[in-house]
């Protein structure tokens, strides 16, 4: 029974892979006085600094995938770019702060993750004062004059992850409900995820018993929204967990076993490929993540 839930895990990983390399960018303009191209990949000059601008530290990816990664494909493009790096700590006051700073030590461009899609509209007004372009990085900022917005299909992620879980229910024969843990309210990505997953789950044979909407993407928040929904619906009150990414898997499972449920009775799903989860779908406990080429898109962005 392992071998083969390993085998359907892979299934989706693999199948996650396809995706993650479709990446969506949309120019607002083909202007480059921006600075910060240059080189044309000869480690050439240009000049100038970037401010890359990164939401939260919670999610892994982070700091060990997105900026590493950016920061070495604008070195491999322009050797005397400066990067002006900083990371808002899930506070989009913060950010703007951080924005507003970088853009005084004269920042030529912003790439931006908003913390807040809606909010950060604030900070691309102020870069478009200084006539500073702004691009949106993996996450959409919403009702704004963007100039660039690098991305996955986020809707389609969503669907993968509620694809793997009915599937796997429907083949163990589970009749029963759903519980939805969700991302942050504030990320437009989150958003897409649920609307992506629902869009299977709503055809399907199965009820979301509870949905929350996870503030911060906080694991630790997540595991109190499961024990929540554990505690109204009861211990076999459902049959599977929809979490849109692995730190919400993570805590979801974790109040699965501090209850006294077997995790790997219950199909949770993720996303993000974090070493965390990938031990976790080697142990049984989790059943899927999904993996998206986090290279490709910094690059893309570099």
């Amino acid at each position: 029974m392992q071998k083969k839930r390993w085998r359907v895990s892979m299934f989706a990983l693999v199948a996650a892979l396809a995706l993650a390399m479709s990446i969506a960018a949309c120019g607002g303009d083909d202007d480059d006085s921006g600075g910060g191209g240059g080189g044309g990949g000869d480690g050439g000059g240009g000049g100038g600094s970037i401010a890359l601008l990164l939401p939260e530290t919670k999610t892994a990816r982070y700091e060990s995938q997105d900026r590493p990664n950016f920061e070495r494909k604008v070195g491999e493009l322009c050797s005397d770019c400066e990067i002006l790096y900083s990371n808002a700590d899930q506070d989009p006051a913060k950010q703007q702060q951080q924005a507003e700073a970088a853009i005084t030590k004269g920042a030529k461009v912003l790439v931006l993750d908003p913390v807040d899609a809606a909010s950060a509209g604030a900070i691309v007004n102020r870069a478009k004062q200084s006539q500073i372009p702004v691009i949106s990085y993996d996450r959409l900022i919403t009702d704004a004059d963007i100039d660039y917005y690098i991305s996955f299909d986020n809707e389609r992620v969503g669907k993968l992850q509620g694809d793997a879980l009915v599937s796997k229910l429907d083949e163990d024969g589970a009749k029963g409900d759903i519980v939805m843990i969700n991302g942050a309210p504030t990320d437009n990505n989150a958003k897409l995820f649920k609307e992506g997953a629902h869009s299977v789950i709503d055809d399907s044979s199965f009820k979301v018993a509870k949905e929350y909407d996870t503030p911060d993407w906080s694991p630790d928040k997540a595991q109190q929204e499961m024990e929540q929904a554990i505690t109204a619906s009861g211990k076999d009150g459902f049959v599977g967990v929809y979490a849109a990414n692995d730190g919400t898997a993570g805590g979801a499972i974790a109040a699965m076993k501090s209850a006294g449920i077997d995790p790997a009775t219950r199909p949770t799903t993720g996303q993000d490929a974090e070493l965390a989860a990938v031990q976790r779908i080697l142990a049984g406990e989790q059943y899927m993540t999904v993996y998206k080429a986090i290279i490709p898109e910094a690059e893309a962005a570099a």
